[in-house]
């Protein structure tokens, strides 16, 4: 949990100071398009205060209510977060019709430099977040990358302004781009959104990867004969293993027994994620 939080303040650090110039400098310029980037950032900000606060409590242990733990929190709060994109994308096109623009190189130079800041930011999350496994980060590090779409839309939109005093119809530019900055942000909540609720529901790992991990180590206890069925079931940050195996069916159930407690405990000590095990073993004839 330490590492996900020390990525989270630092998202939370950059995050602000972008917000903060961005809003700032489209008030100055009145741009709509940047105050609307500004806000998206601001969610960005939000969002980083749920995502800590739902990966301290899916670290929370199992009790007589939740067996299993309380991993799913993590994809509630991932949820809590799809819903804030999207209330935030509608919001940035509820207000371009109020919008009235002017052409500035000030706004451009911030687009520039938000592009730059919020790429090498989202990319830093979402490595973070596959690296530690957590559903958490890689939403927030995808909901950073939209920024940096948005960002770009602004840079276009603030050329085009430029022209506007030769070309009258560009002064419509940041209205315009208000609008696909809306879209694009209700697009990666909807997406998100959707993966999430699928997890919640039960989803399994599909990763070839990490199921041939968990293979490899039932296949090295000699007595098991084949694998009939394996299951990883996503509860968060960990698994819940569901496996048949089988085994001879003239093996004492003592030995059977041994056998298959020894091998949840290497399951469990050689792969951190799996924190629950359920075995049923199949007779089979040597």
């Amino acid at each position: 949990m330490k590492n996900v939080v020390d990525v989270m303040r630092k998202s939370i650090v950059v995050n602000t100071t972008l917000a903060i110039i961005k809003v700032f400098i489209g008030l100055l310029a009145k741009s709509g398009a940047l105050i609307a980037d500004g806000i998206h950032s601001f969610s960005d900000l939000v969002t980083d205060f749920v995502a800590i606060f739902g990966t301290y409590l899916s670290k929370k242990p199992a009790d007589e209510k939740h067996p299993f733990g309380h991993g799913k929190i993590e994809y509630l709060t991932s949820i809590g977060i799809s819903l804030v994109i999207i209330f935030m994308g509608l919001f940035i096109i509820y207000e371009s019709r109020n919008n009235e623009s002017l052409p500035s190189i000030l706004v451009l130079s911030v687009s520039v430099f938000t592009i730059i800041s919020k790429y090498v930011l989202s990319s830093y999350i979402i490595k973070k977040g596959y690296k530690y496994k957590n559903n958490i980060l890689i939403s927030s590090g995808y909901e950073s990358r939209t920024d940096v779409i948005s960002s770009i839309v602004v840079l276009i939109s603030s050329v085009l302004m430029l022209l506007s005093e030769k070309i009258e119809i560009l002064k419509y530019a940041d209205v315009v781009a208000m609008i696909i900055v809306g879209l694009f942000i209700i697009r990666t909540g909807y997406k998100l959104l959707v993966e999430n609720i699928s997890t919640i529901l039960g989803e399994k790992e599909t990763d070839e990867e990490e199921i041939n991990k968990v293979k490899n180590i039932i296949n090295k206890v000699e007595d098991i004969k084949t694998i009939d069925s394996l299951l990883l079931i996503k509860y968060g940050t960990y698994y819940k293993l569901i496996c048949e195996v089988g085994m001879d069916e003239n093996a004492p159930l003592k030995d059977v027994h041994s056998h298959i407690e020894l091998l949840e405990k290497k399951l469990k000590s050689r792969d951190k994620r799996i924190k629950y095990v359920t075995i049923h073993v199949n007779p089979i004839k040597e």
